[in-house]
């Protein structure tokens, strides 16, 4: 998805995140316009909007498998080259494991932590750490904001799946799970002590840099980084 930055394209800051720098490839002959990248945001807008109104979390998941489908397969601004559209035939997903659905608070380790990040044409640009989340069985994530422009939150990992070569691989670079800004978020609920977030790790997904390297990727820190298998969600592509 274009959430990340098009070597052809002028850097939007809320494209610069916490996490290692990895560096493009030779940009591509046609970069999306500007205006269908923007439609390709809206619609990721309108389609976490259904799954968060969808019945049960199994549907919703299957609402968000079949409308990535769509606009990784039609979309003017899908992350797949030309080239890869005409065989396209869906996005490798897991099947749906509520295992990996959680609903947890944001606890303040880390909270508060800078990170600056060098970006080819905004120069160095700051996060800030709104803290950590702790997930059962899996480990810690570290959550983020953009100091400047955008805010919301974001949070990429890297798990133990990533890399491997085979069913039940993982991109070798990480995954995202939130990305406020873009619209990938499940929502939260009051409880007493506060906020609890929804982490389902059944929606995550990879990178644009995964389907085509000419897409300038932010990778996963050190604070998101998980020794366990998450062996759910959006899986490597074939030939990766």
């Amino acid at each position: 998805m274009p959430d990340e930055q098009h070597p052809a394209e002028s850097q939007d800051p809320a494209d610069a995140r916490p996490a290692d720098a990895r560096p493009a490839a030779a940009p591509l002959a046609t970069a999306p316009l500007p205006h269908e990248v923007a439609d390709w945001r809206l619609r990721v807008f309108s389609l976490y909007e259904r799954v968060r109104a969808a019945p049960t979390p199994r549907e919703g998941h299957e609402l968000w498998r079949r409308g990535r489908d769509d606009l990784f397969a039609e979309h003017p601004a899908s992350p797949l080259p030309p080239r890869d559209r005409e065989r396209f035939r869906g996005l490798p997903v897991a099947p749906y494991d509520p295992a990996y659905r959680f609903d947890v608070p944001l606890t303040d380790e880390g909270a508060g932590q800078d990170r600056r990040v060098a970006t080819g044409t905004d120069g160095v640009v700051v996060f800030v750490r709104l803290g950590t989340f702790e997930l059962p069985r899996l480990g810690r994530l570290a959550a983020w904001e953009h100091a400047g422009y955008g805010g919301g939150i974001f949070v990429p990992f890297r798990d133990g799946t990533a890399g491997r070569p085979g069913p039940g691989g993982s991109y070798g670079a990480g995954r995202y799970l939130l990305d406020s800004i873009k619209g990938a978020f499940l929502g939260t609920r009051p409880d007493a002590a506060g906020v609890r977030y929804v982490l389902d790790f059944n929606f995550a997904y990879n990178p644009s840099c995964a389907y085509d390297e000419a897409w300038a990727c932010p990778l996963p820190g050190p604070e998101n980084r998980l020794s366990a298998d998450v062996a759910a969600g959006e899986l490597a592509p074939p030939g990766v």
